[in-house]
């Protein structure tokens, strides 16, 4: 990527957290992605502590969007043993398309509602 478009997803992002934050009982649902993997992690701002977190790394081959999907609907899962159903999706600035949308896809029929 090159440092300009890096910077205009950090200003995008910047923008984005002024207006949202996340509480233990609707946490952050953030997304991160790599050229490998996606990441995502549910954040208790107030605590400023994650409560929640799961990769694409460990995941089987296969498609991007497929492994992103998959996040979604594991870290639903693990949200779910923490008793929590509601959070704030957070997509760090990355346009909701391709990868981003997959694993918020993935979340959403895994039972977390945004």
């Amino acid at each position: 990527m090159t440092t300009a478009k890096i910077q205009k997803r950090q200003r995008r992002h910047a923008k984005i957290r002024k207006i949202m934050s996340g509480t233990a009982t609707r946490p952050r649902l953030v997304v991160f992605r790599s050229l490998n993997a996606v990441y995502a992690q549910l954040v208790d701002d107030k605590t400023h502590t994650t409560l929640v977190s799961e990769s694409s790394i460990k995941l089987e081959k296969g498609k991007k969007t497929d492994k992103s999907k998959e996040v979604g609907t594991l870290i639903a899962a693990k949200a779910k043993e923490k008793g929590i159903t509601e959070v704030v999706f957070d997509r760090n600035g990355y346009k909701y398309h391709g990868r981003v949308k997959a694993l918020a896809d993935g979340a959403r029929e895994g039972g977390l509602k945004f």
